[in-house]
């Protein structure tokens, strides 16, 4: 089984096939969604000290926390679909 990995920044990724959400941190259910994956060891904080700037929700339940925007990691996810759905020339 071949797995997709995404580049959510500086040097951290994530499989692609495993992403529920790319989510803004600001409003305040992301906030609370945040503070609950933590009290529930939940997080992964892929940020490396930086300011967090989206929050990649998991179908195992994880929040992972990044430091790069969420339209670019939306991109990114975007670009890696189109990719993998393109057939190989014969």
């Amino acid at each position: 089984m071949e797995q997709t990995l995404l580049n959510i920044g500086f040097g951290s990724t994530v499989v692609a096939e495993r992403i529920i959400a790319i989510v803004s941190p600001n409003s305040a259910p992301m906030k609370r969604l945040k503070d609950e994956a933590k009290e529930e060891h939940r997080l992964i904080d892929a940020t490396h000290g930086r300011r967090t700037r989206s929050m990649i929700v998991m179908d195992s339940n994880h929040v992972v926390l990044s430091a790069i925007q969420s339209e670019t990691i939306s991109q990114r996810y975007e670009q890696l679909k189109d990719a993998n759905q393109k057939p190989i020339p014969l």
